[in-house]
């Protein structure tokens, strides 16, 4: 579960600087988009993660 989470952050992390800068060029607000839903995205998933019980 926690490495969904650590995917959801590399690619929330990818899409604000794509969308934060220049770089993107036209499509910045579809990147600041993105990276809004991937960092929410990383942000549940930790949350479930870390107060998820697991039953062995």
């Amino acid at each position: 579960m926690l490495k969904f989470a650590a995917i959801f952050l590399l690619v929330g992390l990818v899409a604000a600087l794509l969308g934060f800068t220049a770089i993107a060029g036209a499509s910045f607000a579809v990147a600041k988009v993105l990276a809004g839903i991937f960092l929410f995205m990383f942000l549940l998933v930790l949350v479930f993660a870390l107060f998820s019980t697991r039953t062995a």
